[in-house]
This record gives structure tokens, C-alpha cells and sequence, in this order.
């Protein structure tokens, strides 16, 4: 296995900020990697001590070399565990496809919307501490959305046509993107959306939610699921409930105790080095850098749960294995077992839940559900995927994607910077060669 072998072998020679964060038992050699692993230590194994072919591992090291040799990616980083191991390391391609500069498993990434279940579990630690309860109305803690109202279409003159919301949206929907937001686009709520500039991280987050305020919404509270807004909406429920700055609560409540070092929402000026560009593919195919898509080197001044952050696959995989582990890591414990079953267990009702289904919206589809701030599937038949049921994941829009499989025990991390649909290609190959190298 050529790119997995050789990080095996050269590790402790070159040992970078995120594998150690991974823990010091990969300083550990191949020979002792390969006894009888400890649960739960994010030490890099032997994919034979944790049910995994080696052999057969080679499928999925040469997957993401063929998306990189083929010009659909720039490069792309993925990490596997399995029974809390570290079971594939591996880092193809480069980070800047004008630079050369080659990819490394330390490399920096924009996540995007993967900054949603961080959002999330932000939300359910509050959540913990009796903070908020699920069918509350948002409007109890955010008193502008009190009397919202609905778009219901247009008169013959062009005027927007409103009605009343029927109710306050309550958190659960707010959390499973049912309670009526937008996200900006070319439809009549989100061209408005974007008109009024919802979304401005050069302002303070009361600004965004004042304009939320006078904007309708696009459907009444409950009634269709559309992927929205809502998780910016978190983001500030989280200041707000908190009491401290959206970024710092991340930083000292999860970034801290995981040990997440390079996740932040921006990345430090001496750092750049390490950040990888996003790149899009031209009408003829070649692979060039995104317009508008420059990596952030200070804080903003809005800090939003939806989208911005960066990360590591390192880091992120740490995150993922905390959930795994049913809310803890290396001592560290952020949520209950419950909580992150709540977060992974279908919260939608049925009719949001049945527009969801009928793909009204990103990553939906038959056989999915909504958690609290995951996609998850709730019939891998129905779904077409080797995930299993009850797996939960999400990814962002410039291709880093994640799942996290409670039945077989296993996360998996994968981090591309390429705009377009090459990111759902990449996903699902990433699907069937986990799941094919998953013997034991």
C-alpha cells in the first residue's frame, strides 16, 4: 500500500502538529502497532488488528490516487479509524495546483458546512446544562422572531404576498432545518436573502438576526424540510445561552479539550503555507483556483455556526471519534451517551421529513432522516449506500466530507478543496472502497 506504508514507516521521522495531536502512541512501530490495540486511543494500527484486509485497503489508497491522477482533484487527505484506531493514513496530490506544493496529512482545509455539527454539539452541551429543550419556540430566546411571517407567493402586480407563521418555530426544527429559513439563491426568499446581505461576517451576528427579523420566511414552521440558515441562527443562541462569544466557547469547550489545534475560524498569518486553495474544474476539465475563495489570516467579526471554519483531517477526526465514543475523548467528556444518540436519531417529523426524502434540499434523499445537525441514514436500502443504518455524517461545500458508522464502529475523514460535483464522486467512491477493505 504505497502512501500508507510509507506513513507507517517514516511517522516518527516526520511527525507533524496533527498526528501528534492523534496521540503519541503513533510513535509506536508497525511491529507493535500490530498487537492487540487498546479501545479508544487513536494510536495508528495494523487495519488486520482491527478487522480491516490490508490488502484490500490498497483499493482505497489507490482510489483517491487515480481522483488526483485523473485531474478531478488537486489532492485530497482521508483517515480511517476503526474500534478507536487510527486503521489509514493517507495524503495524495497537492494543496495548490500553481504552487505544486504537495499535500501533507497537516495540511489545512476550509470545511465549511462541517462547521455545522461542531455548531451542533455546541448546542447539545448547552443543551446538557438545561439551557434550552427541543420543543421550545425559538422566539423564547429570540424575541425578533416573534412574529414572523411567510411568503406564499406573488400578486398580479408583483407585490409579495405574506401571511402570519401559524407558530414560532420551535429548536428542534431550527436544528433539523424545518422551522422555514432560506440560505440565500435564486429563489423569491433567497434573492431577498441576499439582497439584505444576510449573511455578512463583517458584522456583528444581532445584525444578521435583525434582518432575519423583517424578512419572511419561505414556509410555515414544521411543514418542509429546506437546508437554511438555521445553524447561523445556532450559532448565536450559543452567545446568547453562553454568555461568551460564539468563536471563544468553540475554542475553550471543544477546541481545547479535544486538543484541535489548527481548527479556528481563520488561520494564522505564519500558517499559510499549510492551507490548501480551493480549486474548480474549467469547461475543459483543467483544474484551476476558485475566484473569491482567499484563506481567511484574521478572526471575523462574525463567527457563524453554519460555515467558516478550518481544520485539519487530524483535528477533525478527533472530533468524530469523540462522537464515536458516545461523547468522550482521552478524558475529556463533552456530552452524554444520549445526547449524541439524540443528535444521531431522526428528529424530523413527517412532513418535513417526507419532502426531505422526496430530495427537496443537499444530501437528502429516500432512506434519510435529520438528526440534530447530521444527516443520517435511517434505511441503507432505501438510501443505495453501504453505510450502515444509523450512521450520521455531513460535509462541506468545497468537498471535505465525513460519516460516522456506530454499528461498525468506524469514522472516516476525507478533505479535498475542489468546488462542483467531483465532491459527491469522491464521497461515494469513498463508500465503497471503507466498506469492501471492512472484513472482520
Amino acid at each position: 500500500m504505497r502512501r500508507v506504508e510509507t506513513f507507517w514507516f517514516d511517522l516518527p521521522v516526520m511527525m507533524t502538529r496533527s498526528l501528534l495531536i492523534v496521540g503519541l502512541a503513533v510513535l509506536l512501530s508497525v511491529a507493535a502497532s500490530a498487537q492487540e490495540p487498546v479501545v479508544g486511543e487513536l494510536s495508528l494500527v495494523d487495519p488486520a488488528a482491527v478487522g480491516l484486509s490490508p490488502e484490500r485497503l490498497e483499493r482505497l489508497d489507490a482510489g483517491m490516487q487515480r481522483m488526483v491522477d485523473e485531474g478531478k482533484v488537486a489532492g485530497v487527505v482521508t483517515m480511517l479509524t476503526r474500534d478507536g484506531h487510527l486503521a489509514f493514513v493517507d495524503a495524495a496530490g497537492v494543496q495548490d495546483v500553481e504552487t505544486g506544493t504537495p499535500m501533507s496529512v497537516d495540511t489545512i482545509f476550509q470545511i465549511y458546512s462541517m462547521t455545522k455539527p461542531v455548531t451542533g454539539v455546541a448546542m447539545m452541551m448547552l443543551y446538557e446544562e438545561g439551557k434550552w429543550r427541543l420543543n421550545d419556540p425559538v422566539s423564547k430566546y429570540i424575541p425578533e422572531f416573534e412574529h414572523l411571517q411567510v411568503y406564499v407567493g406573488e400578486s398580479a402586480d408583483g407585490s409579495r404576498m405574506l401571511e402570519p407563521a401559524n407558530r414560532s418555530m420551535t429548536l428542534r426544527e431550527l436544528m433539523t432545518h424545518s422551522g422555514g429559513f432560506d440560505y440565500g439563491g435564486d429563489d423569491p426568499v433567497g434573492r431577498l436573502y441576499d439582497a439584505n446581505n444576510v449573511r455578512d461576517e463583517d458584522e456583528p451576528l444581532q445584525l444578521m438576526i435583525e434582518k432575519l427579523s423583517r424578512l419572511p420566511l419561505r414556509s410555515q414552521p414544521g411543514t418542509d424540510f429546506y437546508y437554511s440558515i438555521s445553524v447561523d441562527v445556532q450559532g448565536y443562541l450559543v452567545e446568547k445561552l453562553s454568555g461568551q462569544p460564539f468563536d471563544e466557547f468553540l475554542l475553550t469547550r471543544i477546541f481545547e479539550p479535544l486538543g484541535m489545534d489548527d481548527t479556528a475560524f481563520f488561520v494564522p498569518a505564519g500558517e499559510l503555507d499549510r492551507a490548501a486553495q480551493v480549486h474548480r474544474r474549467t469547461a475543459s476539465g483543467q483544474l484551476v483556483l476558485a475566484e473569491n475563495r482567499d484563506v481567511r489570516t484574521l478572526p471575523p467579526t462574525a463567527a457563524f455556526g453554519g460555515h467558516g471554519l478550518y481544520s485539519t483531517a487530524g483535528d477533525y477526526v478527533r472530533f468524530t471519534q469523540m462522537l464515536l465514543n458516545g461523547g468522550h475523548l482521552d478524558g475529556h467528556r463533552l456530552l452524554s451517551p444520549r445526547s449524541v444518540e439524540m443528535m444521531r436519531t431522526n428528529q424530523l417529523l413527517e412532513e418535513p421529513l417526507q419532502t426531505m426524502q422526496f430530495g427537496s434540499g443537499v444530501g437528502t434523499g429516500r432512506g434519510r432522516g435529520f438528526g440534530l445537525d447530521f444527516s443520517i441514514v435511517m434505511d441503507a436500502a432505501a438510501a443505495g449506500d453501504p453505510l450502515a443504518d444509523g450512521s450520521f455524517w455531513w460535509y462541506g461545500a468545497a468537498g471535505t466530507w465525513f460519516w460516522i458508522d456506530p454499528v461498525s464502529n468506524l469514522a472516516f475523514i476525507g478533505m479535498i478543496q475542489n468546488l462542483g460535483p467531483t465532491s459527491g464522486e469522491i464521497r461515494g467512491l469513498s463508500h465503497n472502497l471503507v466498506y469492501q477493505a471492512l472484513v472482520h
